[in-house]
């Protein structure tokens, strides 16, 4: 049986994202591969992080023992699946590291491509 709302949607041109709003990947394009054997693998191109200068600044919060990301992301970007926000802003490779030492400073940012006031500590103006 077929989703009405997106048969709609189809019909009238309207596709829907791959990717929620919140999503790291919301607004990558896709592409397809063709392996040797036909079968096809959709997959999501490269996604390139900016330098975390470029990020405006909110605040910084300073690491204390049992800090976890998504915990953070709750608090100060009211969602914890935005954790990935975090990791951005402080370039992080590795996710568990920006929590791993207390006292480490963590950069609370505006999301990329979002101007901050000026003397904020990113280039955004």
């Amino acid at each position: 049986m077929t989703d009405p709302l997106q048969a709609f949607l189809q019909t009238n041109g309207l596709a829907s994202a791959p990717f929620a709003p919140g999503s790291r990947y919301h607004g990558l394009p896709t592409a397809e591969h063709t392996r040797p054997d036909g079968s096809v693998v959709a997959f999501v191109k490269r996604r390139f992080v900016p330098p975390p200068a470029s990020f405006a600044l909110i605040q910084e919060h300073e690491v204390v023992a049992g800090d976890r990301l998504d915990n953070l992301a709750a608090h100060y970007l009211g969602d914890p699946l935005l954790f990935w926000r975090l990791c951005d802003a402080n370039g992080a490779m590795r996710p568990d590291e920006l929590t791993a030492e207390p006292g480490r400073r963590l950069r609370i940012t505006l999301p990329a491509g979002v101007p901050g006031l000026a003397g904020d500590g990113g280039d955004a103006g």
